[in-house]
């Protein structure tokens, strides 16, 4: 059993989420999420590390996103191979406890990752936080995209769809 979260191919899908880069703490990188005509979103902008700077990412605005009896984020992209994390809050907070499972694609070709919900880990202020609770599927909330790890420079990520689902045996 699936439930889809976010298929891109709808103009309006991209419209519900904004921006939170480091600027909320002083840096100057920007980044966006825009539908691209193509039938996809594209997750794009550049990572500066001044000012103390350092991330880009952009968040859903809250929903009811949960799933009870998932137990994998399934996220059909294409990009830069950099790395990228997928972030999931299971409440409507702006500054709130975030699931967060790191990925980088691999090729120029569309590909599938199905990441487990059991690898996604628990931060708050890019710090990963080791006595808070497993995620819960069911509680999901809101979805995000992000670029940290010192990366600086242009990024663009293309994103199709995001659902949870099941684990498919050998997947990524």
């Amino acid at each position: 059993m699936s439930k889809m979260l976010f298929d891109f191919k709808d103009p309006d899908a991209a419209n519900s989420w904004h921006a939170i880069d480091d600027r909320v703490m002083g840096g100057i990188s920007h980044s966006t999420l825009r539908h691209d005509s193509a039938g996809h979103a594209v997750f794009e902008g550049t990572v500066s590390l001044e000012r103390n700077g350092g991330f880009a990412s952009v968040r859903s605005s809250p929903g009811e996103h949960g799933q009870p009896c998932a137990t994998a984020c399934v996220i059909e992209l294409r990009g830069d191979k950099k790395q990228f994390k997928l972030s999931l809050l299971t409440d409507d907070g702006f500054d709130s406890l975030n699931y967060q499972a790191s990925f980088a694609p691999t090729g120029d070709d569309w590909q599938s990752l199905h990441l487990p919900l059991a690898e996604f880990r628990a931060t708050f202020r890019g710090r990963e936080v080791p006595d808070a609770p497993p995620l819960d599927p069911a509680r999901i909330r809101q979805v995000g995209l992000m670029i940290a790890a010192r990366q600086a420079g242009p990024f663009a990520l293309e994103v199709r769809r995001i659902q949870l689902g099941l684990i498919r045996p050998g997947a990524r």
